[in-house]
């Protein structure tokens, strides 16, 4: 039995999936939300949103997923951030998988991911989970209904959270596993029930295929001036940094939460929606997302909530401190109507510096630029991957590099031409701790990160009088109105020396990771590396 709009030659039976019992091709958001609920799969919410737990994950699994090695990647792929599957296991996965689902019931979404149709990508996302679709039709792009009559699939992924994998037959670790086969173009997710493996595997496809066409693909959000779609800022960083909340500035225009593409063309937006944090969400500082979580067809993960009012609770963290929320960009009042912007003016690298080195704000050089992005220091908050309970120091290449098939050189080196080319100003900033490390310190203040951020994106920060910093060697502004008690790092510590003997620690840590990259990059790179003392 098969409901809803499709392509009649590219149908679940057509394409090979069989003996399926019903499946639901592109349903609209009520009849997604009708079918969870009478599923029981989650609850409604106030205002239509979707309630739902995602049981034991609640985050990512990285250590779960895996590329499959096959001839035409096998020189591409960085296989040392990459683990491979054999493609006899991967076939064996792929057969017990459809042999799980059969008899079931199935539910379709047919999307593009990219917002540029010259670089966009066709995906096709099977769900066991109606919730799950209703997710991925918020976080892709979704195609009018006119075009899903000749929509051709060049990717699929199929999610069944209640497959079990066997680590032993299927090559995998554990019982829950993530797959990618560039060569037969398909993603299979099995064992758990975080929908963020749906959208980040669409993210590693577009990392691994726009290279090759001069694309740089981005884990960073977007934004432009209210009145010039050409004065674009991007945000690089990892979750729980601030890419969402500091894009949604409503003085300037949404293009995108998380995933971009910098092309020929300018920059545009992998999805359609966002996902953002709830933890503390504060209805007075984060307005626009805070009014999402009371929209209809919102999907709510892991929040705790009233059983009676559905009232939520952005303060209880027993499910998970990485409660999301996941919904439409256009639920965003001054979101981009097309999602694309010109080439970016500024470029931003946030990070989440749990030691309290760091300044709330840094220029830096072309050099330096890249020298940090092939870095990718940051602090992994609580919940954002399975296992992590407290923010923990991290290299992250690219930040992102559990979603980077290829080696991080090949990220930095777009990135160096890209800035190149355009003439970008390039920013560090720290959305992490200040007046101490982690347990001793407080978060950098919002409004400080907000107003330095407007001040850098509209030129004004450049006037000032910048100080060079004695352990990264880049500039650092002496004076900005209202922020100047936290320009200077050093200044914030009851203990000054006990800041100088942090920050060593720190720049030996950087000086260690870089060691890897060096061979890869140019004098002037290194010359912009920090060395220990």
């Amino acid at each position: 039995m098969e409901i809803g709009k499709v392509n009649p030659d590219h149908t679940l039976e057509r394409t090979g999936l069989t003996g399926v019992a019903k499946t639901h091709y592109n349903l609209l958001e009520p009849a997604l939300i009708e079918a969870a609920c009478c599923r029981g799969e989650g609850t409604l919410g106030r205002g239509g949103a979707f309630l739902v737990s995602t049981g034991k994950h609640t985050g990512r699994s990285p250590k779960d997923k895996f590329v499959v090695r096959e001839p035409s990647v096998e020189d591409t792929i960085w296989w040392e951030n990459n683990a491979p599957m054999a493609p006899d296991a991967f076939a064996r996965l792929h057969a017990d998988m459809l042999e799980h689902i059969k008899g079931g019931e199935l539910f379709v979404q047919d999307l593009y991911g990219g917002a540029d149709p010259a670089y966009r990508l066709n995906v096709r996302v099977v769900t066991e989970l109606a919730w799950h679709n209703l997710f991925i039709r918020h976080l892709l792009r979704r195609p009018e209904v006119e075009e899903l009559a000749s929509f051709v699939p060049e990717f699929t992924i199929l999610n069944c959270p209640s497959f079990s994998a066997d680590p032993e037959r299927h090559g995998c670790r554990s019982e829950t596993v993530i797959a990618i086969s560039m060569e037969q173009k398909l993603i299979l997710i099995g064992g758990t029930s975080y929908a963020g493996e749906n959208k980040k595997s669409v993210f590693t496809l577009l990392n691994y295929l726009l290279p090759e066409q001069g694309v740089m693909p981005m884990h960073c959000s977007a934004n432009h001036a209210a009145d010039d779609d050409q004065d674009v800022a991007v945000f690089f960083g990892l979750s729980g940094t601030g890419k969402t909340t500091l894009s949604a500035d409503p003085s300037r225009v949404l293009i995108g939460d998380d995933e971009h593409g910098w092309s020929k063309n300018g920059t545009f937006n992998f999805e359609g929606g966002c996902y953002a944090k709830t933890i503390d969400l504060n209805p007075e500082a984060e307005p626009e997302i805070y009014g999402t979580t009371s929209m209809f067809g919102t999907v709510i993960e892991n929040m705790v909530f009233d059983p009676h009012t559905k009232e939520l609770d952005f303060q209880d963290d027993s499910l998970t401190p990485n409660m999301r929320c996941a919904y439409p960009l256009h639920y965003i009042s001054n979101a981009s109507e097309t999602a694309r912007g010109g080439t970016p003016k500024n470029i931003v690298m946030l990070t989440c510096d749990a030691f309290g080195v760091l300044p709330p704000i840094a220029r830096l050089t072309p050099a330096q630029a890249m020298y940090h992005f092939l870095s990718g220091f940051t602090s992994k908050v609580a919940g954002t991957e399975k296992g992590v309970t407290e923010p923990s120091p991290t290299f992250s290449t690219c930040f992102g590099a559990p979603f980077m098939p290829r080696r991080p050189e090949v990220y930095g080196s777009l990135l160096r031409d890209k800035i190149a080319e355009h003439g970008a100003t390039c920013w560090l900033v720290n959305t992490g701790w200040t007046g101490g490390a982690y347990g001793t310190g407080s978060r950098m203040p919002i409004r400080a990160t907000r107003a330095l951020l407007t001040a850098a994106l509209d030129g004004s920060l450049n006037d000032t009088i910048f100080r060079k910093d004695p352990n990264f060697g880049f500039e650092v502004p002496v004076s900005v109105p209202g922020c100047d008690d936290l320009l200077d790092p050093r200044s914030t510590w009851a203990d000054p020396a006990a800041y100088d003997a942090q920050a060593a620690k720190l720049v030996a840590m950087f000086a260690d990771n870089f060691a890897q990259y060096e061979r890869h990059v140019d004098a002037e790179v290194k010359a912009a590396a920090v060395t220990a003392a």
